[in-house]
């Protein structure tokens, strides 16, 4: 049966289960005291599922295996709020880690459901993913049973290679998907078993997660995913332009949203990241973006959700502020396009005289040795060189105004730098004074 082939997956990571100190037996009995109806989060559909969230905090805290696995719950609940993902659509997360943003999509939808069918829905035919570490697969559907999730949908395996561990939860699942939310893991490296399955071949595995993630997406589809700031601002490796030139051709990327540093360390993870969420089917004209990379987050002063009020409240109408502002992408574009044209145009003229040269050295090569005129020939074999040099230093320019588009990095134009404006006078001044100070406390030492 189903709940057998759950339960027999679930405890397949665990080697044993046991109490063995009186210590243990007294923790456990403790969380078990702790639980009533007024302590539970109401957020929660069964009081198991707050106190299993609770353990994978503490993982996500500890920096132990399964901190890389764990995505902070309210960087997840505002992604799922800004998606909102409805009754009867599908969602989809390629690298599930515990489960997080599909446990969190269930219980904004189910909010949303009417009928026994509704929930016969979601808990059935909605909730998709895939996960390849063996011990965190069993932690995932561990999570999503406990939040009330009887089929989850959970494929044990390497998204992006294709390999399979096992497929038996995930038969019958679409090709394709409504709703796609996900954080893939950060700075990881894929071999060619990995990069054979895409156009743009990379070792770099966001960039190959996002080429999945378009591809899973129905036209009209929306996803909500965490990336790195690298793949944000790299334009310097061909896949990395190519996949964000597939993303703003093929999808609406209409919000990126700059998230603090920090946010991610306590899961292992120091990189600076930022949000952003698209649709698919209709080409990127505008960008709005978000910055909240000027709050201090700390493990003590962790993100929350009313650090989202801001963003929500301006998201609507993507009104510019003070930590908003908008790119026309579009009309980036046909700029960068209309600088590189004359570029172009230059290297085009020197690749004809490239060729000009090149039948001048032909005509001096087919002559009979004694009838050549070396110095002609040198000539020629240096302007092939001085040239061929020319033309292919303007395309790299031009390549490079193009692909400057790329460069999706949230940069704040209403951020104002700071620029000391003391004159030399006023720095020798403030100099001098600190020598003073610092003569009197080296005096006060001698005595």
């Amino acid at each position: 049966s189903l709940r057998q082939t759950l339960i027999s997956e679930i405890m397949s990571g665990v080697e044993r289960v046991r109490i063995d100190t009186e210590r243990n037996f007294l923790d456990v009995l403790d969380r078990v005291h702790q639980l009533s109806h007024h302590s539970i989060d109401p957020t929660h559909v069964f009081s198991l599922s707050q106190v299993y969230e609770g353990l994978l905090l503490k993982m996500g805290e500890k920096n132990n295996d399964g901190g890389q696995f764990f995505t902070p719950r309210q960087v997840i609940k505002a992604m799922v709020q800004v998606v909102d993902p409805k009754v009867g659509e599908t969602v989809y997360d390629p690298g599930s880690g515990t489960g997080g943003f599909l446990a969190q999509s269930y219980e904004h939808v189910a909010a949303q459901a009417k009928t026994a069918d509704h929930y016969a829905l979601l808990k059935e035919q909605t909730f998709y993913g895939r996960e390849k570490e063996n011990l965190i697969y069993p932690v995932a559907l561990a999570n999503l049973v406990l939040h009330g999730i009887d089929h989850p949908h959970i494929w044990h395996g390497n998204a992006l290679t294709g390999k399979e561990s096992y497929g038996g939860l995930f038969a019958g699942a679409p090709d394709l998907f409504d709703i796609v939310l996900t954080n893939p893991p950060f700075g990881g490296k894929e071999g060619k078993d990995a990069q054979t399955r895409f156009a743009y071949k990379t070792s770099a595995t966001q960039v190959l997660y996002l080429q999945h993630v378009i591809g899973s997406l129905k036209p009209g589809g929306r996803c909500g995913m965490v990336v790195d700031e690298g793949l944000l601002f790299r334009t310097n490796e061909e896949a990395f332009v190519k996949t964000k030139r597939q993303l703003l051709d093929e999808c609406s990327l209409w919000c990126v949203l700059s998230l603090p540093g920090g946010v991610f360390t306590q899961a292992g993870a120091g990189v600076k990241t930022n949000l952003l969420f698209f649709a698919k089917g209709q080409p990127t004209e505008s960008i709005w973006y978000y910055d909240l990379s000027h709050l201090k987050v700390t493990k003590r002063k962790p993100l929350t959700l009313e650090h989202f009020a801001d963003f929500f409240a301006r998201l609507r109408g993507r009104e510019d502020s003070p930590q908003s502002w908008t790119v026309q992408l579009a009309a980036r574009k046909r700029q960068a396009q209309a600088d590189a044209v004359p570029l172009r145009r230059q290297a085009r003229d020197k690749a004809q005289e490239v060729l000009h040269w090149q039948e001048r050295l032909r005509e001096q090569k087919a002559q009979k040795p004694k009838d050549r005129d070396q110095a002609a020939m040198d000539e020629a074999g240096a302007s092939i060189a001085k040239l061929a040099a020319q033309a292919k230093a303007l395309e790299a320019k031009a390549a490079a105004i193009e692909n400057a588009v790329y460069d999706l990095k949230a940069v704040n134009p209403n951020k104002k730098a700071a620029i000391d404006a003391r004159t030399p006078d006023e720095l020798l001044a403030l100099i001098a004074a600190k020598g003073k100070q610092i003569d009197a406390a080296l005096g006060r030492l001698r005595r």
